[in-house]
């Protein structure tokens, strides 16, 4: 059941008021359509509630006219409450991820485009899922029939922006469960004037009396963890709040109960094994499954990932039958009916609530997935899987020295992240190396003929150059590199990252045949060719021009105007006739 909220005349009126204060045409053109800037960061916000009658219950949506499917308001009801098992009281923040079931997009959609080809592969635009930033409250409450009120404030968005939506949400949420709509449509209204997250900027977002500072990550920022930078303040008041990370969640924190097993668990991410979370409450499991999908950067996780899931999910006989071999995704849930559902699962990690043993919270053990029968099972990642890496010991005694001086656990979550990241930058150079021994070299390509093909990727020709220039060079960790290679070109995220690299270097290679274009002597060539071989050299380079303007190649803003001059040139040598057929009035 959806709310009447109607916002149309105050959203439109909202959006034209910030149209004028951008220099840029182009913004100001997308800015003045109704949920322009909304639709930029979120899709919607929904409230979900419990009917006694209907169990959960969509009571609103907003913007009112945003389209989702019935299958996506069901998957929204329940995956925005926790399962019976949680028992959770107060308040608990989580997120889920539910795939996109085909409805129509929505008017204001922009081209996800500009702003994917700046961002790391890792903070992309969802293409066919939605996020789920959750805030739910269950609270006693006399004057309801059940005794409780219960309630969930819902962000969708496909920026996988956790920290942010979470941040806000734990701003938004406590004023809408005491003034309700009306508060709602004034945030919506406030975010519909924030600026569009463009990477490499730092914004200032206001909310509800306050602004919050931002950097948007950009494929060209430094990958290692640093202290935050206090950027330009620009004497605002009030002060901006400053958050250290759009997407970032404290790791270490994560991984208290299995930092004994991070390497396995790295190996299970990068080789995209199915792996089943199971936790005490939603907030846990999908905190852990995000965590982990998290670890790999900066590779693109390319596997399904679901960070909280119910029995109630649409997908559940799809993700849990045993007719076929368990999908490549990693599955956070609360319900212990999932162990005997997905014993057939190759890896399940069972956590408890946290436990403290000494200085650190009692660790799971390693245990055979054999012993995964009852539903009491006890805390243990079940799993008969044999690290190929051997465990790095000092790593966990920095962390427990760390815990023994009280470090704070930012400075704990930073080791950690530069662990996984000099772990994964360790396994992806040498594959980067040959990569690029693949690419024709810029001599041969020249400009009247189609450029040189890339090379074809040889997993033995890879295997035998390690020998010399292999991860050995830059991480100190022994074991089986060469088998862990193996099993990674059988994985999913070999795929990934093999087609993303072989795209980029082709369009590369294109933009270099671009240049040596733009580079030759053009009215030396034409002079000698045919109209037809003229008419096909204009149809090359305008298809080429069209792609480049599109942020599909990579070329320089003077080569674009080089070519379009060399267009107009090339254009201009041809008969009259010919020039009004390739440049209608």
């Amino acid at each position: 059941m959806e709310g009447p909220l109607d916002a149309g005349p105050r959203r439109a009126s909202a959006a034209v008021s910030t149209a004028g204060s951008t220099s840029s045409g182009r913004e100001a053109r997308a800015t003045a359509m109704p949920w322009a800037r909304f639709s930029a960061w979120l899709e919607c916000v929904c409230v979900v509630t419990f009917d006694l009658e209907l169990g959960q219950a969509l009571e609103l949506v907003y913007p009112s006219d945003f389209r989702l499917t019935d299958k996506e308001k069901s998957s929204i009801c329940y995956l925005s409450f926790p399962d019976s098992h949680s028992g959770c009281l107060g308040d608990t923040q989580f997120s889920f991820r539910m795939r996109q079931c085909g409805g129509q997009r929505s008017p204001w959609h922009a081209d996800d485009r500009p702003y994917n080809s700046k961002a790391p592969l890792a903070l992309q635009r969802e293409p066919a899922h939605y996020l789920g930033y959750v805030y739910f409250r269950q609270v006693k409450d006399s004057s309801v029939k059940r005794g409780y009120f219960q309630k969930s404030l819902v962000l969708v968005s496909r920026l996988p922006f956790v920290r942010l939506f979470q941040s806000l949400l734990s701003l938004i949420a406590p004023e809408y469960f005491e003034k309700l709509a009306p508060c709602l449509e004034a945030v919506c209204n406030e975010i519909d004037q924030w600026p569009a997250p463009v990477p490499g900027q730092t914004l200032n977002l206001p909310i509800m009396g306050i602004v919050i500072q931002v950097h948007i990550p950009s494929r060209v920022d430094k990958l290692e963890s640093s202290p935050p930078k206090q950027y330009d303040q620009e004497n605002l008041l009030p002060a901006p709040v400053v958050l250290t990370s759009v997407h970032e969640l404290d790791l270490f924190r994560c991984f208290r109960p299995v930092l004994t097993h991070v390497q396995t668990l790295w190996e299970l991410m990068l080789l995209g094994e199915p792996l089943v979370v199971l936790a005490p409450s939603p907030d846990m499991s999908s905190e852990l499954v995000l965590a982990l999908t998290s670890c790999l950067q900066p590779l693109k996780f390319c596997c399904d990932f679901r960070p909280y899931f119910t029995i109630h999910d649409s997908e559940f006989k799809e993700l849990t039958t045993r007719t076929q071999a368990p999908p490549n995704v990693v599955l956070g849930v609360t319900n212990p009916f999932f162990i005997k559902t997905l014993q057939h699962w190759p890896h399940v990690l069972r956590i408890g609530d946290p436990k403290m043993s000494g200085d650190l919270p009692k660790q799971v053990k390693l245990k055979k997935p054999s012993r995964l029968k009852t539903l009491d099972t006890k805390p243990g990642l079940y799993t008969a899987y044999t690290a190929h890496l051997h465990r790095d010991k000092a790593l966990l005694k920095r962390l427990v020295k760390g815990v023994q001086k009280k470090r704070s656990w930012d400075a704990q979550s930073a080791l950690l992240r530069r662990h996984f990241l000099e772990l994964t930058q360790s396994f992806i150079i040498p594959l980067e190396h040959y990569m690029a021994s693949l690419m024709p070299l810029q001599k041969n390509i020249t400009p009247w003929k189609s450029p040189p093909q890339i090379r074809p990727f040889h997993q033995d020709d890879f295997l035998r150059s390690l020998e010399h220039a292999g991860p050995q060079l830059t991480c100190i960790l022994k074991g089986d590199w060469l088998g862990l290679y193996r099993r990674f070109f059988k994985s999913p995220h070999f795929d990934g990252w093999y087609r993303q690299r072989h795209k980029e270097m082709a369009q590369k290679l294109e933009a270099l045949h671009l240049e040596s274009i733009c580079e030759a002597n053009i009215e030396a060539w034409i002079k000698d060719k045919s109209e037809v071989e003229v008419v096909d050299l204009v149809l090359k380079l305008r298809e080429k021009l069209v792609r480049a303007q599109g942020h599909q190649l990579p070329v320089k803003a003077v080569t674009l105007r080089r070519t379009q001059m060399y267009l107009d040139t090339v254009i201009g040598s041809l008969p009259k006739d010919l020039q009004a057929v390739l440049c209608p009035p």
